[in-house]
């Protein structure tokens, strides 16, 4: 059974879209796809009982420490490899406050901000297929 979950695209003033590294320690990363020493964007599972916009809210939270709002769904894709099945929702973050702190957890280890047409090379696919959708304004793709 595929599991659900979401990525947040956050952009800054100069329409740069903030991404976390994780852990290159597959424990630490703590990452279901096996996604360690990978950028994402502030991602998760969504909870039992919790809307997608509620699950965005909280994982960006527990994530970078940003408050985000005015939400937007932007994409859906379909993520499998070896290790997981999940359906990802792509939400955007169309205004957000607060400043980035990764907290304490070892799962991520930095952050930055990327101009979208200069994305890092070790993006996890999940988080290539959600900004590539925003960038084609199509919601879904069997290509993505």
């Amino acid at each position: 059974m595929p599991g659900v979950g979401l990525g947040v695209i956050i952009l800054n003033d100069e329409n740069q879209v903030l991404m976390i590294l994780r852990n290159e320690d597959a424990k630490k990363a703590d990452s279901e796809f096996r996604f360690e020493g990978t950028w994402t964007l502030p991602a998760g599972k969504v909870k039992h009982g919790e809307t997608l916009f509620e699950a965005a809210v909280r994982k960006t939270k527990q994530e970078v420490n940003l408050d985000v709002s005015d939400l937007e769904l932007i994409s859906i894709t379909e993520d499998i490899n070896e290790f997981a099945h999940f359906i990802t929702f792509g939400i955007l973050a169309k205004s957000h406050s607060g400043n980035i702190d990764l907290g304490n957890t070892e799962e991520h280890v930095d952050y930055k901000f990327f101009d979208v047409k200069g994305l890092p090379e070790n993006i996890n696919f999940i988080s290539l297929k959600i900004i590539n959708n925003y960038l084609n304004n199509t919601i879904y793709s069997e290509d993505n």
